[in-house]
């Protein structure tokens, strides 16, 4: 594992605003992240036009639907939607603790991908916070399944995806996406990978109030004849694939801290993550909750040492 992983929370240096277009709603909306303090973790606040805030923890258990997006909140009239790619980007950079207001029903889409908010966070950058980080450690196999689809988390020194799809289109097939997640990784290989649907589907999501915010600048569009329309292609050979795994690190993240293991999934998605994410923590003779150690004086290394879960528990309300 890399001990520059290890060590303190962190909160952003300043606010900062990013506005865009909701991808189902098709309304701007407009996020600002402000610092947090320690052991706050992650909080959206959906903010109405009449003053009313309808106030959320990124954790597991305020997940409600997961069909197209990831939920936070259980009435569509309180929810936030969509917040995977932003959880994405907090998750990779190792950000502990943020309030993000939100001015609508949902994050804004952007160009579909996680990189606009990694821009945006690092316009401020990241303030080190006086308590030490939490990591859930797993120690045994969790497997879910649904039909062919599967995910588990499986024991392993770092934090490892492997996520692999399969579908029935001659361009995308079968494809897999599979490494160490670390800040630079996410950068370079995931932040960029963009969401991406089939021109067939869009009239049946229309019709049903769904992607009314799609268009060639937030979504890879896959034509009938199983051909890319967008005019500068794709930013990956695989970025079906790597978009899947960034969708997988951002509905992770909704463990309340980051994990030590391995994460594998086959032909998942945002249902198969949460289903999997539940499993684990359903289970306490599954994970533990560790800390870094001081730096021992003479080697200068750092271990991993349990701490009381109870204390924790960032996967509660």
């Amino acid at each position: 594992m890399s001990i520059s992983l290890l060590g303190f929370q962190t909160t952003i240096s300043s606010p900062v605003t990013i506005s865009g277009t909701g991808v189902h709603s098709g309304a701007t909306v407009s996020i600002t992240f402000h610092p947090s303090e320690a052991d706050t973790g992650i909080v959206f606040q959906r903010v109405h036009d009449n003053g009313n805030v309808n106030e959320y923890r990124a954790v597991s258990s305020q997940v409600g639907n997961t069909d197209l997006c990831t939920v936070l909140g259980f009435s569509p009239e309180k929810s936030i939607a969509t917040i995977e790619h932003v959880m994405a980007a907090l998750y990779a950079l190792s950000l502990d603790n943020v309030l993000i207001e939100v001015s609508g029903a949902e994050m804004p889409i952007m160009d579909g991908s996680s990189a606009p908010f990694i821009e945006a966070i690092d316009q401020v950058g990241l303030r080190p916070l006086a308590v030490k980080r939490r990591y859930i450690r797993v120690i045994k196999p969790v497997r879910v399944e649904s039909g062919s689809s599967w995910a588990e988390f499986s024991p392993h020194d770092g934090t490892r995806f492997e996520v692999e799809i399969d579908f029935d289109c001659p361009l995308i097939g079968r494809q897999a996406w599979k490494g160490e997640l670390t800040p630079a990784t996410f950068r370079t290989e995931l932040s960029r990978a963009r969401t991406f649907g089939f021109m067939r589907d869009v009239e049946r999501l229309w019709a049903a109030g769904y992607a009314l915010g799609s268009s060639l600048e937030n979504s890879v569009v896959i034509s009938d004849d199983n051909t890319v329309i967008n005019v500068e292609g794709l930013r990956y050979g695989d970025e079906f694939a790597r978009h899947k795994t960034l969708d997988a690190v951002g509905d992770l993240a909704l463990a309340g801290a980051q994990f030590i293991g391995c994460y594998r999934s086959y032909r998942g998605g945002h249902k198969m993550n949460a289903m999997a994410l539940k499993a684990l923590l359903n289970d306490r003779t599954a994970y533990e909750v560790v800390e870094a150690s001081a730096p021992r004086a003479r080697a200068g290394k750092r271990e991993l040492i349990a701490v009381n879960a109870p204390e924790f528990a960032p996967w509660s309300a």
